[in-house]
């Protein structure tokens, strides 16, 4: 029980200290004392499985990472993680290709907690023609498909601010996960040359200063694009938790019929 009470108290005070939380303000959100948090943390008490999910809950650890510190406790994991075909995830999996599907005209697809590809519609594939095909070879991750020299980026016209925006997202997700792998990646894409020459510059204000623009030369023109984010709200599955849908919308009225004309053309 000892070695127990030490391993989850060093995974929450890790995790604690990584929200820039103090022990009081941890305890007050949690309502516990600061005391029995103390004790916690180094190992002098053994937290029940009811408090290890309190605490992941109000530090907003992410489930694969609270199954880990359950573990670490001597509990069983309690959020299951399924494939994405698994059965139990059929109406969740059909969600996801509703939303992919009714997107069409606009490109729209779905990647996992490493940025690895899962699924897209069929407006994604046209925008990615000339690119290395050692990029898209499984699992496709689609930051370093876009950032890569062999990639989207020369054609990417605003590449200095999608850059910055991509990477600041990453950044931000290592702080929230914690997962060494998109440390890793986000190390990797700090690196690629930037090689078309063109000068750093100042966040778009073209359209309102609303958005950061994907702006990307293609065989149809320039095509100018906003971009949104969608998660499954309150997910129990280890795997459902991890995905996200990206979709994007024309940014402009000839994007959107140059989108129109390219699914006309596109094998149903």
């Amino acid at each position: 029980m000892t070695a127990h009470a030490t391993a989850v108290g060093a995974h929450l005070r890790q995790w604690r200290q990584r929200r820039r939380l103090s022990q009081l303000d941890l305890a007050l959100d949690a309502e516990i004392s600061t005391r029995h948090l103390s004790f916690l943390e180094t190992g002098r008490a053994q937290p029940s499985r009811d408090m290890v999910l309190r605490l992941a809950e109000h530090l907003e650890i992410p489930l694969r990472e609270r199954n880990t510190i359950l573990v670490a406790a001597g509990y069983a994991p309690v959020f299951p993680q399924r494939s994405l075909d698994d059965p139990a995830l059929a109406a969740p999996r059909r969600a996801v290709e509703l939303i992919l599907t009714g997107h069409e005209p606009h490109p729209a697809l779905v990647v996992d907690r490493g940025w690895n590809l899962v699924s897209a519609n069929r407006m994604i594939a046209p925008l990615l023609q000339g690119v290395d095909p050692e990029l898209l070879a499984a699992p496709t991750n689609v930051l370093r498909l876009t950032l890569h020299p062999r990639g989207l980026a020369p054609r990417i016209a605003n590449l200095h601010e999608w850059r910055a925006h991509l990477l600041d997202r990453l950044r931000r997700e290592v702080e929230l996960t914690a997962d060494p792998r998109l440390s890793e990646l986000l190390t990797e894409l700090k690196a690629y040359p930037i090689l078309d020459g063109r000068p750093a510059r100042k966040a778009s204000d073209e359209y309102g200063g609303v958005a950061v623009p994907f702006r990307i030369e293609t065989p149809m023109g320039l095509l100018s694009f906003f971009s949104t984010t969608t998660v499954f709200g309150t997910p129990v599955d280890v795997t459902l938790s991890e995905l996200t849908l990206e979709t994007f919308f024309p940014a402009d009225p000839q994007t959107a019929e140059a989108l129109r004309q390219l699914a006309a053309a596109l094998p149903a």
